[in-house]
């Protein structure tokens, strides 16, 4: 993960992405409990919602959660052609996380984050 981003920001620009990453997951969240509550017991789509939502809310294999929030609201905008704007905004903001990455207040920065080494003096 480390090699993935340079630095993970922070002050206000970490404060920016956790809030983005708040943003973009609740809505996940929620409409994916919906459909998982709704959807038949096959029904894949919902279950990829619902962890990819819950790890980008802690920040946790940030990219990775972002592509696949991304990749399952696209599957949600083309298979509901009357209203697809909502999970096309959803869609974008796991993009865009994917892409930013997490912050410094994430699960990502504490694991894979820069580690200070203190070389004992002999």
């Amino acid at each position: 993960m480390q090699r993935l981003f340079s630095t993970f920001p922070e002050g206000w620009p970490g404060a920016g992405l956790a809030f983005l990453r708040v943003v973009a997951a609740i809505p996940v969240l929620q409409h994916g409990t919906t459909g998982l509550l709704s959807a038949s017991p096959a029904s894949i789509l919902p279950v990829t919602l619902v962890g990819a939502a819950a790890l980008l809310l802690v920040g946790f294999w940030t990219p990775v959660a972002g592509v696949l929030v991304a990749i399952a609201e696209l599957g949600l905008a083309l298979s509901h052609p009357t209203d697809p704007w909502m999970h096309i905004r959803l869609g974008a903001l796991g993009a865009v996380l994917a892409m930013l990455g997490p912050g410094a207040w994430s699960v990502d920065a504490r694991r894979f984050g820069r580690k200070r080494i203190q070389i004992p003096q002999r």
